[in-house]
């Protein structure tokens, strides 16, 4: 397999977080960047990567660079990614893929007009291995017909009005922010485990706080608001979504999103009920899986790689009792990205298991269907909402 030299765009949380599994895989990072001089600086000097730059363009131009990590806010996604695409350097880049439907359709054009490169998102959730272990067991017929999927995604880190963050703003973080930055990760899980898409939604979404107060002094993703001098922004995003789904094999379900739970950190639910079995997964106790039956004792699987499918068994690398989070599903997705690339895979002739910029662009419409949904107080078909 032939190595590769990778590139980082943005050194905020996510970039740190993408710096650290593809350390983890043993790849080469050859250089990042950062509008910001001196986070660039320290991030290279503490992670000891041989360059650092300030400017997307520079790093894009760096001859030794094959693949580059976009993670940079929302509303730069779309030229950044359209100008990775167009050096032709493969991408992997942090959702949602643009600010709206329009934009993500026209990266899928760009990419049409370079099929060698090969780009992902980050839709990290999918590789935790028992997922993985799901989404195989389900596909051969183990809890029978699927028939419904229900759960959630709640986090407490924008529950007062002193807490802001870009995201909160749609001219930075688009015209969603509660379902497109965490609701997405969910409907991805459940169209990945299901290997069925979302169809029609019937949603109501709520701005819970509709003015909060911007620290005059600038704070990170996650970070504890600080007391002192703040303006005043009025939010036109939602704090929280519930929707109705439907997918594609019938089966038909429910889920919700919030990012003002208090108490909740990173609390992701899922559950599939089958005509014979039921799976449940929680993320904050991710090495388990319930297991329910009508006419049996129901089961707490432990992650166990002996006992996992076959197909999933790539996807866990310790032993049982030792536990897998979320830092390794998100390695498992750069891993499978990078197997791809190595193995010299093309997207336009094989599968893969990483989420692709065809799986962006549709959890790009479903969000924009939902937000339909709420205004209009009806069901919403996906197709409504226009194709690449």
């Amino acid at each position: 397999m032939r190595q590769l030299t990778i590139g980082i765009i943005g050194m905020g949380f996510i970039g740190v977080s993408h710096i650290e599994a593809a350390r983890r895989l043993g790849l080469n990072i050859g250089a990042i960047a950062d509008a910001d001089a001196a986070l660039a600086k320290r991030r290279a000097e503490e992670f000891g990567i041989p360059r650092y730059y300030t400017g997307v363009d520079e790093i894009i131009a760096d001859p030794e660079i094959q693949v580059i990590h976009n993670c940079t806010p929302n509303h730069m996604h779309f030229s950044i990614n359209g100008k990775i695409i167009r050096a032709g350097k493969h991408l992997f880049s942090e959702k949602p893929l643009g600010k709206t439907s329009a934009e993500s359709a026209a990266m899928l054009r760009i990419l049409k007009e370079h099929p060698d490169v090969v780009a992902g998102v980050n839709f990290c959730y999918r590789m935790n291995p028992l997922m993985q272990d799901v989404k195989n067991r389900i596909r051969d017929g183990e809890i029978g017909t699927p028939y419904l999927i229900h759960g959630h995604y709640l986090q407490d880190w924008l529950l007062y009005d002193t807490d802001y963050n870009w995201r909160v703003e749609s001219q930075y973080g688009g015209s969603s922010r509660c379902v497109a930055d965490i609701g997405s990760h969910w409907m991805d899980l459940a169209q990945c485990v299901l290997s069925s898409r979302i169809t029609d939604v019937c949603a109501s979404t709520r701005t819970v706080i509709p003015v909060r107060k911007k620290s005059l002094k600038p704070a990170e993703t996650f970070s504890k608001a600080e007391q002192g001098p703040y303006e005043e922004i009025r939010v036109d995003t939602e704090d929280y979504a519930g929707a109705l789904i439907r997918f594609e094999n019938g089966v038909t379900g429910v889920f919700q999103c919030s990012q003002v739970s208090a108490g909740r950190k990173c609390d992701i639910s899922i559950e599939i009920d089958g005509s014979e079995a039921s799976y449940a997964w929680e993320h904050e106790t991710s090495d388990r899986m319930w297991k329910g039956y009508r006419d049996q004792n129901n089961e707490l699987v432990m992650r166990n790689p002996a006992l996992m499918h076959p197909l999933a068994r790539a996807y866990s690398h310790l032993p049982a009792g030792h536990p897998e989070g979320w830092n390794d599903a998100f390695k498992n997705n750069l891993q499978a990205f990078y197997t791809f690339l190595r193995e010299g895979k093309r997207q336009d002739v094989d599968p893969c298991d990483f989420a692709t910029f065809e799986d962006g662009h549709y959890l790009m419409r479903v969000t924009e269907a939902i937000l339909k949904s709420s205004r209009e107080q009806r069901w919403v078909s996906v197709a409504e909402i226009a194709e690449a």
